[in-house]
């Protein structure tokens, strides 16, 4: 894997960011727009992914890093549950609901796969 000198080169992060931006501008129509409550709560959840991917990265060490990609992968378990009782309510297109679904299941496998690099990476280094 190769090293990466800022968070906005990181595929995981890219991915997070589009699912934010695409469920922000989503918020702006009905029926979305005047839920006031679940729209707060879900807009944050989905930038939540991002921002701690950012926030993890910039302190410059693994174990941190991995802590906070963690706490990305459990905003994205949140943004899904919230996409899941939007779409039952009838609030979500199911084309629009099984999208961002698929993107943010995508956003947790690859940040589990880097956060099991980098756990291996610090395991391996604590050998030698």
């Amino acid at each position: 894997m190769s090293k990466f000198n800022k968070f906005e080169d990181l595929d995981i992060w890219k991915i997070a960011v589009s699912i934010a931006i695409d469920f922000y501008l989503l918020c702006d129509s009905e029926p979305l727009k005047s839920d006031w409550g679940m729209k707060d709560q879900i807009r944050r959840a989905a930038c939540s992914m991002s921002d701690n991917i950012a926030e993890g990265f910039e302190y410059n060490n693994n174990p941190d890093f991995i802590r906070y990609l963690n706490y990305a992968k459990g905003s994205s378990g949140e943004f899904r549950n919230k996409l899941f009782i939007l779409s039952k309510a009838g609030k979500l297109d199911t084309v629009v609901y099984e999208t961002l679904y698929a993107r943010s299941v995508e956003f947790s496998s690859k940040t589990k796969s880097l956060i099991d690099y980098l756990k291996k990476f610090e395991a391996d280094k604590k050998t030698k």
